[in-house]
């Protein structure tokens, strides 16, 4: 992969990420619920292949440790199936001290788009990373199910659906 492409790009994509995901808005850089659609998307795409030019073949798992640490501000070790608790979620999100865009949404949508960004580049997600990316689907469903915008959440769980089985399949 040509790490100066910049966004995502089917044109300079992997053709097995070409294959296992050939729904539009996938590869749409301006939906905000698509994996590269958001800031927080793009910026993973782009801390990714940064990370792997200068990381050559280093395990995913380095990666997604930064991105847990940096992103969500909590160990590697916390983001836990835990995580996914409604109740939990339901006390986050009320709790004004607690940041659930940073902390649910943007942690959890740089998570999926640095394992999707390396599907897109390599054709692959590494299999110890996918733990935390289904963690992060599941996350960012029931976060949307709790959304008082249905017509969002909808949109948005549809997407994470089929995510979730090409995570299977990648």
């Amino acid at each position: 992969m040509n790490h100066d492409i910049y966004g995502i790009d089917k044109e300079h994509a992997h053709p097995r990420a070409l294959a296992l995901l050939p729904e539009e808005f996938f590869w749409d850089c301006m939906d905000e619920l698509a994996p590269f659609g958001s800031e927080a998307g793009e910026t993973a795409l782009v801390g990714f292949r940064d990370w792997r030019n200068t990381h050559g073949n280093a395990p995913m798992m380095q990666r997604m440790k930064e991105v847990i640490e940096s992103v969500g501000k909590i160990e590697l070790s916390e983001y836990t199936e835990a995580l996914t608790d409604r109740d939990l979620l339901i006390r986050q999100k009320e709790d004004p001290a607690f940041d659930d865009e940073q902390c649910i949404f943007t942690l959890d949508t740089s998570i999926i788009a640095t394992a999707f960004g390396q599907l897109v580049d390599e054709g692959t997600i590494d299999a110890d990373i996918k733990p935390l990316v289904l963690i992060a689907i599941e996350r960012q469903i029931a976060w949307a199910q709790l959304s008082e915008s249905w017509s969002y959440a909808e949109q948005h769980i549809g997407y994470l659906n089929i995510l979730s089985g090409v995570l299977e399949q990648a």
